[in-house]
Formats: C-alpha cells, structure tokens, sequence
C-alpha cells in the first residue's frame, strides 16, 4: 500500500518482513519502538491530517521538539501527499511570521508552550489547524493520533513532487525555502546507505536536531532505509553518548563541537572500540580535531559536504584514506564543478572558484521565488552552491568559504580559510574566523577574530608576527580580535555576518 507513494515506499522498504526489529531506543524515556509500530503511527498521522483538510502538496509547518511523534508525523506527512516543513525551535514569533506567511501551510504542529503565543500569527497567515507536541511526547497531535484506526493507503506521489521544504539561514536577504522533491531525498539516502555501508546490524547514535537536513533527511532517512536501530536523543550529551559506545552502539552522526567534546572525555579510547564509523558536518572540522580524534581512538572522523538545497554532495571514501581538511569525492550520481564566479566558465584542476552541484539530490528551486531559482539553478541542472573550493589532483573536494565571505581589497581577492589555517596552527589558539570589514582606502580589510585556547594568553601582535611571513601583505589582518567564543548558529557554523556586523566599523 506504499508503493505508489515514491519516497514512503523506500523509506519502508527495509521493515518489510521485521516489523518486531527496533528502530528507536528512546533516550528520555528508556522506551524501544519496533518498525511496525512506527509505522502504524505514522499511517495514524497521515489520518489526522487528512481530516484536517489536507490536500496533496499542502504545507505541514512543525516548530516542536525533537520526539518520536516528530519522526512519525514527517512519514505521516510524505504517506499523506503533503509537503513537511521543519522549523528550526529557535525561531521567533516575528521569524515564524515570514515563514508562516510564505509558505502558507494548511497545519502548524508547536510546542503547547507556545501554542498562545503562535496561534494568533498562525490565523493570521491563513493556517487552517495548529496542533501541538510536547517533549514528553503529550499533545492534541498525538492525542488525535491515538484515537484513529490503524492503517493508512498512501498517497500517490512522483518522484518529481515535493516532499519537503526547508528554509535557508538567510544570511544574504530574506530565508528562501528550498524546494525538496521525492526523488531528491530518497536518492540522496540510499547513497549515503550503500556509501556509509549502513545494515540491519547498525546501531546510530541520534543526538542531532530534526528540523536541519543533517538529522533528518541523512541520519533518519539512511536508519529507515537500512532497517537499522537509532538511539534517539533529545541532544548532545557526552556522558550518555559515551555509555552507548561502551554499549553496542555502532555510528554516530555529529558536528565538529561534538567530536571537541568527546574528546577531552577520560576512557574514550576504550569505548570506542566497537565503533565502526564517526560522521562529521554541517560545519568546518578543524584538522586539529580530525588528528587528536585519530589519535585517541585510532578511528578516523569521515567528513562529508552538504547543503540545505542538495542535502550531500561529497563524501570522504568509507574505505580510503579520509583527508583533514577535505569534504572526499562526489557521491555516486553527483557531478561537482569548479567554476569561474564571473563567467560561469569551468576552471582548470586546482583552481579557486564556485563550486557547482548536479545530481538527482539537487532540490526543485525556490519555494514562490522564480527568479532566485534562475539566478542559482542552471539550464543544464547545476546548482550554484556560492561555495568557494577547489578540487585536487587526486579529486578531494577542499571547501575554502562562502562566497559571499570572500574578501576584495584593494582589488585583489583574500580567501579567508587560508589565513584561518595559518592562525589556527599557532601555539595557543583555539580556533578562528577572518572576515573583510569596510576599509577607507581598501574597499575591505582584513581583520581576524581568534579564540585561545584555555589558559592561553595571546596579543595582537603575537597573531599578526606568527603568520607575516607566510602571506602576502595584502592578505595580512590589519586588525586582530581577541575573544572568548564566536558566535555560532545550532549546527555549529560560526556566523560571520555577525562578527561584520560587530566590527564594521573597526576600520573606518
């Protein structure tokens, strides 16, 4: 009763037959949920929404927190024809607003503690039912779920309509909403499946949001389609994350912050033995984290790219020598180009530009913004990422920064990650980030923010002698900021549009 619908069947596929196996290991409750019943909630879900209106390609908003029910209602939408619509639980009534607006789902599912708060802006945007979820997994939403009949035929959907969207960070403007289709998804996952080498045997460490493309469309998507077992926690906890290592799990999934913390925990060494995979992204991992990493646990970290619009790219290879410093080779299917930013034409190996997606994984467009959509997505089916790398001569895919990051002053090009591997190898630093901020004279000058590490006293000129005679003058901080943290979104990503925003006018 799946078959119809493209992205439901692949995602149910490998329960056929082990309905009793368990997909999730509840880390709040202690509770285990089997494939079979995951499933009959979710067709219970999809039931829900249909006798609240919703019609194939309707919106389904969910600003909530990370539960069972989540997971379940993400099915229930795909089974239901309808287009889910994560939100990250961060978001503000004023953001939720323009998001609401935009997309104009028939349904929002909040959190009951905001429910006062949220129902007014969702009649406001014509949201035709706003049902809830609770972190203890209580609330109108499951309480209509448990109410319904088992059993649910899914909707027919085509591998070219939509299943989800997921709005970017907005950094350059108002958040576009990146158009997800059936095919995208379900392709991207049973890549990353076979690449990543996930079976019925896995046991996946859970422990990242769901609303980010990281945690759900990869983590969630690959356990359902390998018929493996997830731990699913609320968020990152090294303790509880070091006993599930010690006890059968297989695979964690993680941003660089989590593979920071791990370790500096006392007798990571030994329970990590039984681990057969670490998956690093959704931010840089420094080289110093990937090599302490392999140092104390013998296992080295696999880093991968991706975006919101295309979900993965690149992998480092499962077998093969994983690189620091590099996002690996182009998934199967995936081609990845490195283009002039003025021309658009295709630049020699080696060679600095913007990087260039096609595949199967790259998303429909932009939700109501045709022309983004043409600025952005080629005629020929390339998707410019705004992603500034280059590719070796043996095919690693290197990430240099944004884009819009890139520095011009004096008329001449700064690439910010070169100066930023410079200071980072410095004895006492931490980690940092060099941004150009409006220079009198230069357009843009260059000024590094550097965190040191703890208990390390660093200085102006300490950083700017340490890497003066590795850089050319034009590329050297005029500046440099020293601070305790820099400022990061939930993934992990250091915001550099607000470290601009902080020191515009340093060099005025």
């Amino acid at each position: 009763m799946y078959d119809a619908n493209y992205l439901a069947s692949r995602l149910r596929g490998a329960s056929v037959g082990a309905e009793d196996s368990t997909l999730l290991r509840n880390h709040q409750t202690r509770e285990t949920l089997s494939y079979g019943a995951f499933f009959a909630n979710a067709e219970r879900m999809a039931r829900v929404l249909v006798d609240a209106g919703l019609q194939p390609g309707d919106r389904v908003a969910v600003q909530a927190p990370k539960t069972q029910a989540m997971l379940e209602l993400y099915v229930g939408t795909v089974l239901a024809g309808g287009v889910f619509l994560p939100l990250n639980t961060a978001y503000t009534g004023a953001e939720l607003s323009y998001f609401l607006g935009d997309a104009a789902p028939r349904v929002l599912v909040c959190d009951p503690k905001r429910l006062d708060d949220l129902t007014p802006i969702a009649k406001g945007a014509g949201v035709a039912e706003v049902l809830t979820i609770a972190a203890d997994e209580t609330g109108s939403l499951t309480e209509r779920r448990d109410a319904q009949e088992a059993g649910f035929e899914a909707v027919a959907r085509a591998p070219e309509d939509l299943a989800a969207i997921l709005y970017t960070s907005g950094t350059t403007g108002r958040s576009k909403g990146a158009m997800l289709t059936h095919l995208g998804l379900a392709s991207n996952a049973e890549t990353l499946k076979d690449v990543w080498r996930f079976t019925r045997d896995d046991v996946l460490i859970h422990a990242l949001p769901i609303f980010h493309t990281h945690g759900l469309f990869v983590a969630s998507n690959i356990t359902l389609m390998a018929g493996s077992t997830c731990i699913f926690m609320a968020g990152f906890d090294a303790d509880a994350i070091m006993g599930y290592m010690k006890d059968g799990a297989t695979a964690l999934m993680g941003v660089p912050t989590f593979y920071v913390r791990l370790a500096g925990m006392e007798g990571l060494a030994e329970v990590s033995k039984g681990m057969r995979l670490f998956v690093s992204g959704s931010a840089p991992l420094l080289s110093e984290t990937h090599d302490r990493w392999r140092e104390v646990t013998g296992h080295a970290i696999l880093e991968r790219y991706g975006m919101t619009e295309t979900n993965m790219n690149t992998s480092n290879p499962y077998d093969g020598d994983r690189r620091a410093g590099t996002v690996g080779f182009p998934l199967p299917g995936v081609e990845v180009i490195v283009t002039d930013p003025s021309s658009g034409a295709a630049l020699p190996q080696g060679e600095i530009g913007v990087l260039e997606v096609r595949g199967p994984n790259v998303f429909a467009g932009y939700w109501q913004m045709p022309e983004k959509t043409a600025e952005e997505l080629r005629d020929n089916g390339f998707f410019i990422t705004g992603d500034l790398g280059r590719i070796d001569n043996e095919g690693y895919v290197h990430i240099v920064g944004r884009g819009k990051d890139l520095i011009i002053t004096g008329g001449y090009n700064v690439y910010p990650k070169e100066i930023e591997l410079l200071i980072d190898d410095l004895p006492g630093v931490n980690e940092s980030a060099v941004i150009g901020v409006p220079h009198p004279d230069f357009g843009e000058g260059v000024v590094a923010v550097v965190v040191p590490e703890k208990g390390a006293e660093l200085s102006e000129e300490q950083i700017r002698a340490g890497i003066a005679s590795d850089l050319a003058k034009f590329k050297q901080p005029k500046r440099v900021i020293i601070v305790d943290v820099l400022p990061r979104n939930t993934m992990g990503k250091v915001q550099k549009k607000e470290l601009r925003e902080r020191y515009r006018a340093l060099l005025s």
